[in-house]
């Protein structure tokens, strides 16, 4: 589908840390039991998460993010996995594994949210229950397409077409739908659609996409979580901490790291190179992204 892209590159490969492959595999185990309730057991479960009307009026918040694990039929299931394959192996590649899964069902439940709203105001449209990946994966191809403005698209791997294109194009058709709601298109959820794509171009808009821009809430979970971690005490002035530490005996003193010191310039030389390595478009390590997210850290609490 994307002609530029070798699949075991830049989009993750097929180990054992690619999210995608494990979401794919979940996708289809869930419509499986789907098909199994259908014909066997006839549980009211998938009324319970996909996204509805009533769920959203008495506050099922969980429906935001189990609508997106179900699927109407197995042609919505296949169209969807075939998107989600290709755009999930660069988006995991491109932002790691935790930022790719906040991207996708973040978006995803953006999408939720507004077709919810058009749910309750305005039912004789909205009204049915809606299931399926899409608008997460609409969240991911904003992502893809403003990353890779220029990259070629096969549609029905056949017309090739610039990423920023198809881009632009599905918004202009989500908007229209969602704006003419046509019982021509009952069924498909272009609202959702819609927001997942504006979800998308927020996410790439605040630069959420780089490891080390931190993604809202983080900062503050942080310094929650080192509060209640360590054991409230008196601060102590600097100077006696430091005297207090000189007078036992045998105990090394360590001072604090100065701006400029060796350390630091270590640090910034390899921030820099891990910086040339992703605008390479090259995967990065474990051990990369968890430095990138230190130093955003530091940069930050300046």
């Amino acid at each position: 589908m994307f002609s530029e892209r070798d699949s075991t590159g830049a989009f993750g490969g097929f180990g054992q840390r690619s999210a995608t492959l494990w979401l794919t595999i979940g996708f289809l185990i869930v419509f499986a039991l789907q098909c199994i309730n259908d014909v066997y057991l006839h549980t009211p479960v998938e009324g319970w998460l996909a996204l509805t009307r009533r769920g959203v009026l008495d506050g099922w918040v969980w429906q935001l993010f189990t609508f997106q694990l179900l699927h109407a039929d197995f042609f919505h299931l296949v169209f969807n996995l075939i998107v989600f394959w290709w755009l999930g192996h660069f988006c995991e590649g491109l932002m790691g594994v935790r930022r790719f899964l906040v991207a996708l069902f973040g978006c995803g439940a953006v999408g939720g949210l507004l077709q919810g709203a058009l749910m309750v105001f305005f039912p004789q449209h909205f009204g049915a229950a809606s299931v399926g990946a899409s608008a997460g994966v609409f969240g991911l191809l904003s992502v893809f397409a403003l990353c890779e403005r220029d990259a070629e698209i096969r549609l029905y791997f056949v017309i090739p077409v610039r990423a920023i294109w198809v881009l632009w194009a599905s918004l202009a058709i989500s908007a229209f739908f969602t704006l003419v709601p046509t019982p021509r298109e009952y069924g498909v959820a272009h609202a959702a659609h819609l927001g997942g794509m504006l979800a998308g171009m927020l996410w790439y808009r605040m630069g959420w996409h780089h490891e080390f821009q931190p993604l809202p809430g983080t900062v503050l979970l942080q310094s929650l979580r080192e509060r209640f971690a360590r054991p409230q005490t008196r601060p102590r002035r600097p100077a006696d901490r430091w005297a207090s530490l000189e007078m036992e005996p045998g105990r090394p003193v360590s001072r604090p790291t100065k701006a400029g010191t060796p350390a630091e310039q270590d640090m910034s030389r390899e921030v820099d190179r891990i910086l040339d390595k992703m605008n390479a478009k090259q995967p990065l390590t474990d051990a990369e992204r968890e430095l990138l997210h230190q130093a955003g850290r530091r940069i930050g609490r300046r």
